[in-house]
């Protein structure tokens, strides 16, 4: 079964962005239901297609769930950058279950 993957948009010198890239590096994604993948997104990059800097450029860091079971991205709300990982991991499976209950 194919995980989901949480993009994070990101950019390089965004102390925001260096601790969120850090926090969801060390927790269990693979742990949650269903399971996601980290992809980390400098926005930035000339991979990213100018629709997407331009949306995003002055929010990073922004967490995008590209979901296979739902055929669509989804922006989930600014976490704060204050939760330890433990509540980073409770707060992404809470705004999983909210997301796969409604769809």
């Amino acid at each position: 079964m194919n995980s989901e993957v949480l993009i994070l948009y990101s950019r390089k010198g965004c102390c925001l962005c260096q601790t969120l890239e850090k926090k969801l590096s060390k927790i269990s994604l693979e742990n949650l239901h269903p399971s996601i993948v980290l992809s980390i997104v400098d926005i930035d990059s000339k991979k990213v297609s100018l629709d997407i800097q331009m949306k995003y450029t002055n929010d990073v860091p922004v967490m995008v769930l590209d979901s296979t079971r739902l055929l669509k991205m989804i922006e989930l709300p600014r976490v704060s950058p204050r939760l330890k990982e433990d509540m980073l991991l409770s707060w992404l499976q809470k705004n999983l279950n909210i997301l796969y209950k409604t769809s």
